[in-house]
This record gives C-alpha cells, structure tokens and sequence, in this order.
C-alpha cells in the first residue's frame, strides 16, 4: 500500500520513518498522534527480523528434538513472513535468502514432526536450517535428502508467489510490458509447483527463485541481460 514514511509527533515533534519502525505510533513518547509529512509512496515491507537463537539454544539441549520446538518454531517463522515484504519506501527490493530458507525451515520441519523415524540425514538438514535461516544461509541443492525435496520445492513456490505479488504492484506503477509477459510465464510454473505441492526436481525448484531474482534485478537495474536470463531459465524449465 502506498503510505506516508516521515511521520511527526503531533504530542513531542519527534519525526521518524514509519518505513523503519514498522508503527505509527511515537517511538519517542508513543503517543499514536502523528502526522505524514511526505508523498505517500508503495510500502509492503515489514520492519521484523527473524530471530532464531532461542530455538538454537534450547535445541543445545541433548535432550530435546526438532519436534519437540516444533509448534513454537513454526509460530516464530509464520510471524516473520507475514510481515516480510520486498517494496521498502518505494524501492524493489530482491528476494533474499532469509525469505527462502524461513519458508523452507517451515515446511521441512512439518515433514520432521509427522515423520514416524526421521533419518540422522532428514535431523541434520533441519538443523542446518535452524543454524542459518536468520542469516540467510540455506543448504546446497547437493544436501538437501530426496524426502525433503517436495517441502524445498513447496517452500520455494511459496516464497516466489510472495515475491511475485510485490513484483506485480511494482508494475503497476513502472510498466513494463516484457516484464509483465515473463512473470505471467513464471506464475505458470509457480502454481504448477504448488498444485504438486512442491513435488518437482531440486533444479527446478532452483531455477523458478534464479528467475524471479533475474526479473528482480531486471526491474532494479532495466538491465536487459537478466531479462534475457529470466527468459532463458523458464524456457528451460521442466
């Protein structure tokens, strides 16, 4: 939505950017009266973080399990994608690793919690994720295990329907006709991945985020060579 970032305090004068603080409310004196003192502009990002130390740490204890968190883990990384978004005071921002690896510790950890006798190889995936999703670190298409390929795809469908919806009201104020025609193509394959519920190969799940990524950069930078790259991956997926 399109909204006023500088805010002023109509109780102390203090100004801050909504854009930061995600809360009309004064961080100086929280009074919710305030006033915009800009040109309202497309906002969709949140200001949270993922934060998952706390279940790092419990996890540090020999006698807990990934399921054990399960429902408090997933609860924390729910919260975090609700609020995350790509357009940030009117600039376009691009679909970052925290945002795909947030969505795919949350639907690997489902798989881990309903599986009768999750493997050592399926426990060091999730923690693998567990270690670096808040820092934006995701495991290789190389270690991901074969039962985990439908939640990484699943979960990467996901993250590119998100990334997409912000790259369509982008177009809505920047037109761009080849653009629009190529994230029509790349939605064609994001809900074919979702209605498989994720069950596509490991590189195509891959290629669907390099191309909505090429489409980011294209749309940043207008430059031609990543549309041609987006253009090029989809035509080479499966």
């Amino acid at each position: 939505m399109k909204i006023r970032g500088t805010r002023e305090c109509k109780d102390c004068g203090h100004q801050w950017s909504y854009y930061d603080t995600g809360s009309v409310a004064c961080p100086n004196c929280e009074s919710l009266r305030s006033v915009g003192l800009d040109e309202r502009t497309e906002h969709t990002a949140g200001a949270g973080t993922l934060d998952l130390t706390p279940q790092r740490t419990t996890l540090g204890d020999d006698d807990v399990d990934v399921d054990d968190i399960a429902s408090e883990l997933k609860s924390t990384l729910r919260e975090y994608l609700r609020q995350r978004g790509f357009i940030h005071g009117g600039e376009l921002r691009p679909l970052d690793d925290t945002f795909l690896a947030a969505h795919e510790l949350l639907q690997t950890v489902d798989v881990y919690a309903r599986a009768r006798d999750p493997t050592d190889d399926e426990r060091l995936y999730v923690l693998s994720l567990v270690r670096g999703a808040d820092q934006g670190e995701r495991p290789s298409v190389d270690d991901a295990p074969e039962s985990m390929r439908a939640a990484r795809g699943l979960a990467y469908a996901k993250a590119v329907s998100a990334y997409r919806r912000d790259l369509v009201t982008w177009l809505e104020d920047h037109p761009d006709a080849n653009a629009r025609t190529t994230l029509g193509a790349l939605a064609d394959h994001v809900k074919r991945a979702e209605s498989l519920q994720g069950d596509v190969s490991l590189q195509t799940s891959e290629r669907i985020v390099q191309t909505a990524r090429d489409l980011g950069e294209y749309l940043v930078d207008g430059d031609e060579t990543a549309l041609v790259t987006a253009q090029d991956r989809l035509s080479r997926l499966e």
